[in-house]
């Protein structure tokens, strides 16, 4: 019974922010609604998928192509007509703007970028550290990841209301960018030959966790300029990515205290 209201609760936190339909999605797509992501069935030719498809890129708007049994399984109303959009509970913001508050704070940039995060709860756990450590930004890719949906905000405790959030294409075109700008890039890794304690994080620095079972993708890992890894005294030899998080996040506002 207890295991069924589980699975009940979590289904329900996953309907919040659901629009299903085509015509749903279509208006949602014309007022401006902040949308995470649109999956739209594989295989239908309708013109107006098309459309929705097309309007929805042009807006920067993350498109899945799915099996229709997983609209089955997202679906509330059980009529998605081939289409279901993830409404995202705040605008993402643009890396700019991150680097911006940064300055305007006279403040050395610390941001996360989360490689790959698929577990909502894990996402939202990292934003509400972030935000208590003093980062001035999350950087999450536009695929492969979880965005901002209700279920983050949830678990978040409302520091997506106070924490941007960025979304990007590529990350590693990304870590060269913010490299331009004047950041280290620390990677977290379980090997990593760098010790945390031995990391130096208080300049400008972008600390970059991975996803939750196979860590930064080869490309991200190579790109960083230090792969970190935890002190780890126990018999496991790897931590949640959230906390993770928190460890390299809270020793970097030790340092720059």
């Amino acid at each position: 019974m207890a295991e069924q209201r589980r699975n009940w609760k979590e289904r329900q936190e996953e309907a919040d922010g659901i629009i299903e339909g085509r015509n749903a999605v279509t208006e949602a797509l014309r007022v401006g609604t902040p949308i995470d992501k649109i999956y739209i069935a594989k295989g239908e030719t309708d013109s107006s998928l098309g459309h929705i498809a097309a309007k929805a890129r042009a807006a920067g708007i993350a498109v899945v192509d799915c099996d229709r049994r997983k609209l089955d399984g997202m679906s509330v109303t059980h009529s998605h007509q081939g289409v279901i959009a993830v409404a995202a509970v705040r605008e993402y913001a643009d890396v700019e703007d991150i680097l911006q508050a940064a300055a305007d704070k006279g403040e050395a940039p610390l941001i996360v970028v989360c490689d790959e995060l698929s577990d909502p709860h894990n996402l939202g756990a990292v934003i509400r550290t972030a935000e208590c450590a003093g980062a001035h930004g999350v950087i999450i890719p536009k695929r492969r990841s979880a965005g901002l949906t209700a279920v983050v905000a949830k678990t978040s405790a409302g520091a997506v209301s106070h924490m941007p959030v960025a979304r990007v294409a590529n990350l590693p075109s990304l870590l060269k960018e913010l490299k331009k700008e004047g950041l280290w890039i620390f990677g977290a890794a379980a090997d990593g030959p760098t010790s945390l304690y031995q990391a130096d994080l208080k300049g400008p620095a972008a600390i970059v966790i991975g996803s939750e079972g196979d860590g930064m993708s080869r490309l991200v890992s190579e790109t960083c300029d230090f792969l970190v890894s935890i002190p780890m005294k126990g018999k496991l030899n790897s931590l949640n990515a959230s906390a993770a998080a928190a460890i390299l996040l809270y020793e970097a506002l030790r340092q720059r205290l």
